[in-house]
């Protein structure tokens, strides 16, 4: 007998009954489900709707599921649907007709909203670590490597000289700001929806206050057919998910290319490479292209869940199932991504020969620019003398710094016999001193500021 029917009810279409079930895949809530009902027999008990005996024969009960469950001993039934009316079932077996009492005032609507709340609620600080340890790493290879130089990238064309640090905290700061996202969502997911019911509220005394207090949430919904339906929660996390994806995507890319023969920036430790099948010298980065491709993976779960909302009346609807399985793939893949990461960035070994030699002197026209424009040259005019000046370089093969001054005052009179030493890449990089800036000491306050907030 299902907890929904009667015995005299005609039978499912066993197909039906396999796509309506969602045992396969919630049935790694019963944690949740079982804290979650065991906070919900006290709160009976204080509204006066369960004895003392029988709140303790309740809990004492499902503490008893729960070690069957945790054991791998629970037997399930083909009547059951889910995890909910499994561990209601086994808890009737185990003591009688007083589990029947546990339902009272409840619906699996809240009971499963609260459910999945906690889930992610526990899930929170392991993410949030994750993402602290991968910040630890980049934050110690700028520490390390302070004073070396590497060319910045637009366009994925050389660009302007940074510090091999710079670019360091340049991804750590995106995944600070994941961070920040996971501490701004939290307070909207602890908001607990048990005792909300089917959809209007339950009739009894619960203290609601009480039960949020127990269950660690930091509020309650203040609106029972909202807070049924509210999926909220999901979107937001499966937006910061995919946001970390990308971002472990991002980092993913440039190292595999800073890693390749092609840029030589990097060496990836072998622990995190793999060999060919075929070709005995080659060494593949295939954590981080696994970590480039499961960001689609993540950008889809949204997306797919988004699509699932979209146009859905008010209260609760069977659509709402499909909830868990892109959440539970979630966790899952960051979780694998974050605990793969930081290892990889802590063992990886700069090139500092390689970074050097790829310091074209081109990559220093905007300090000529620059230095007109401390001259008291607007910098278009001065933009366009060295764009001369530049193409004159290309088409003799010959260095800008190897440019007589005679010719550089051809493009511009206000060259002078100091501009040579604006041609110089640690002169460059530390006139950029500004806050956020790549000098030296703009970058030692970078290090300084992250280093306070994974501190707090």
């Amino acid at each position: 007998m299902r907890l929904w029917g009667t015995p005299e009810g005609s039978a499912l279409d066993p197909a039906f009954e396999r796509l309506n079930a969602s045992l396969p895949f919630d049935r790694r809530l019963y944690p949740q489900d079982i804290r979650g009902s065991i906070a919900w027999a006290r709160a009976l008990a204080r509204a006066g709707l369960l004895t003392p005996e029988e709140c303790h024969a309740i809990v004492a009960g499902l503490e008893a599921v729960k070690a069957e469950l945790d054991a791998e001993a629970f037997i399930f039934q083909p009547t059951d649907e889910d995890i909910h009316t499994a561990i209601e079932r086994r808890l009737r077996e185990r003591i009688g007709p007083i589990a029947g009492k546990l339902h009272t005032g409840r619906s699996r609507n809240d009971q499963v909203a609260t459910d999945l709340r906690l889930f992610l609620m526990e899930t929170w600080p392991r993410l949030d670590q994750g993402l602290r340890e991968l910040e630890e790493a980049l934050a110690a290879q700028a520490e390390a490597h302070l004073d070396l130089l590497m060319p910045g990238y637009t366009h994925l064309q050389r660009a302007q000289p940074i510090r091999y640090a710079h670019w360091c905290l340049a991804h750590a700061w995106a995944f600070e700001r994941d961070r920040a996202r996971l501490r701004d969502a939290y307070p909207r997911l602890a908001t607990l929806p048990l005792g909300s019911s089917a959809l209007s509220g339950t009739p009894f005394p619960v203290d609601r206050e009480a039960l949020a207090r127990e269950l660690g949430f930091l509020s309650i919904s203040p609106n029972s057919l909202d807070a049924v339906s509210d999926r909220d929660f999901v979107a937001e996390f499966l937006f910061i998910a995919a946001m970390i994806g990308i971002h472990l995507s991002r980092l993913a890319e440039d190292l595999i290319l800073f890693a390749s023969a092609e840029f030589g920036f990097v060496a990836l430790d072998p622990a995190y490479t793999t060999g060919s099948s075929l070709m005995p010298q080659k060494r593949n980065p295939d954590a981080l292209e696994l970590a480039r491709a499961k960001a689609g993976r993540l950008v889809g779960h949204l997306m797919g869940f988004l699509l699932v909302l979209k146009g859905l009346p008010s209260g609760y609807n069977k659509d709402l199932q499909e909830d868990k399985e892109p959440v539970f793939d979630a966790v899952d893949t960051l979780e694998a991504l974050l605990t793969v990461l930081p290892g990889l960035v802590r063992t990886m070994r700069p090139r500092p020969e390689r970074m050097r030699s790829a310091l074209e002197e081109a990559m220093l026209a905007t300090e000529l620019a620059d230095y007109l424009v401390r001259k008291g040259v607007p910098f278009r005019e001065a933009h366009r003398a060295v764009s001369g000046l530049v193409e004159e370089s290309l088409r003799g093969g010959t260095p800008l710094s190897a440019l007589p001054l005679e010719i550089m005052r051809r493009y511009h009179p206000a060259f002078d016999a100091d501009v040579y030493a604006a041609l110089d890449p640690e002169a460059a990089v530390e006139r950029r001193a500004i806050p956020g800036g790549t000098a030296r000491a703009a970058v030692e306050a970078q290090i300084q500021a992250l280093r306070a907030r994974l501190k707090a």
